[in-house]
């Protein structure tokens, strides 16, 4: 079930906002434009420097195994804008896969993995408007992965996390260093299941 289809200018449904943002409306198509404000993010410096948790972050509390997958179309105006899907227990135990405009001048997939501290992997570039994100998990152990189609999953990181057996899984629209942006979200579901290789996300 597509999480997003009770979305209103007023509702969330059975997502609750973390830092709700200045903005969010329901598409023509299903899904939600959310606006993020400017220096909008969640990363916690590998030097320990400038931690930053600020980005609106739409989620649900998600216990055991599950599969996470959402449709993503970023409007790139500044480096670092995205649309992310997020794992995350606390400010220092969290994991998100992202579409994201790159200090290269690309748009890429890139990813975030924080247990302490956080690091910053970027993935490939990719040409499109929009791409699928996927976050599977199976016990404290991540797959992170993308799509052109939703089907034919791409893995971006495999990992380890210590975090409890309920979570929060979301989504993040960012703007870390610019004025801020738009991203449209046009699905997310999110499946109590485990999935047999966690490298293919399948």
């Amino acid at each position: 079930m597509d999480l997003l289809q009770d979305i209103s200018p007023t509702r969330t449904g059975s997502l609750t906002w973390t830092h709700a943002p200045p903005r969010w409306e329901p598409l023509p198509g299903g899904g939600v434009r959310v606006s993020a404000p400017a220096k909008s993010d969640y990363f916690q410096d590998p030097r320990g420097t400038h931690p930053t948790d600020s980005a609106p972050f739409l989620w649900l509390l998600v216990e055991g195994d599950f599969v996470a997958q959402a449709r993503v179309r970023p409007t790139f105006s500044s480096t670092y804008d995205a649309g992310c899907l997020m794992v995350r227990h606390d400010e220092t135990h969290w994991a998100k896969i992202c579409f994201e405009g790159t200090d290269l001048g690309t748009h890429a997939v890139v990813s975030v993995v924080t247990n302490g501290l956080s690091d910053d992997a970027n993935g490939p570039d990719l040409e499109v408007d929009e791409v699928w994100l996927q976050i599977a998990r199976k016990g404290d152990l991540f797959g992170l992965h993308y799509a052109l189609d939703g089907k034919s999953w791409r893995m971006v990181r495999y990992c380890a996390l210590p975090v409890p057996d309920q979570i929060k899984v979301g989504l993040v629209a960012q703007s870390p260093v610019g004025p801020g942006t738009t991203v449209d979200f046009c699905r997310f579901t999110v499946e109590s299941r485990s999935v047999e290789n966690l490298r293919a996300g399948v």
